[in-house]
């Protein structure tokens, strides 16, 4: 219980400082947000509670699958944001774009052989 703890309380912390940092400097905050922080700090907890290459190359695998197609969301929102489009409904779109760019990229991924688990 205690390990989960942990895991909880550094994610959290992670996002206290991104937020905190981005109050003060937007491109500060970008840039510690861009850090694939997340996928390190997870990585490292599954090797350690499984001691399994193959499980950590299949993880790593698959988070570049899936975060290529997360970047139009970043690119989208700003510019929908520029237009004027609200908050709420540039976020909603964005996403929508995202979860589109997610199943182009599941499909296009087992073209090539490679199992996304969807």
């Amino acid at each position: 219980m205690l390990y989960y703890l942990i895991k909880l309380l550094a994610a959290a912390a992670l996002i206290v400082a991104i937020t905190e940092v981005s109050r003060l400097s937007p491109a500060w905050g970008g840039l510690i947000k861009s850090l694939p922080l997340v996928s390190l700090i997870a990585l490292c907890w599954v090797y350690a509670e499984q001691r399994n290459p193959a499980v950590i190359a299949e993880l790593s695998l698959s988070t570049l699958w899936f975060v290529i197609p997360s970047l139009p969301f970043f690119a989208a929102l700003p510019c929908l944001l520029r237009r004027g489009w609200g908050f709420g409904w540039s976020f909603a779109a964005s996403l929508v774009l995202m979860l589109l760019c997610y199943l182009a990229a599941a499909r296009l991924a087992r073209r090539v052989g490679i199992d996304l688990g969807f």
